[in-house]
């Protein structure tokens, strides 16, 4: 499997992590004071980080499944 390849496999679960991310960033900003506005500028900011991802994903050819898919744990 060569690094483009790799990618193809591994972007589709840094989108993932990153929505698992947004949303738990959404759900605390409202416990967050002050700070919530910011809160939801990360989770906004994220959603552009994948934006990104998604466009790199479809130039290297679009999701690429392990043949040994495994789970795993963050």
């Amino acid at each position: 499997m060569n690094e483009q390849e790799k990618l193809r496999v591994l972007i589709p679960h840094w989108i993932e992590h990153n929505e698992e991310h947004a949303n738990e960033f959404r759900r605390r900003a409202g416990t967050a004071g002050g700070a919530g506005p910011e809160i939801l500028a990360a989770a906004d900011a994220m959603a552009n980080v994948n934006e990104s991802l998604a466009a790199a994903l479809e130039k290297l050819g679009g999701a690429l499944d392990r043949p040994h898919h495994h789970n795993h744990s963050h």
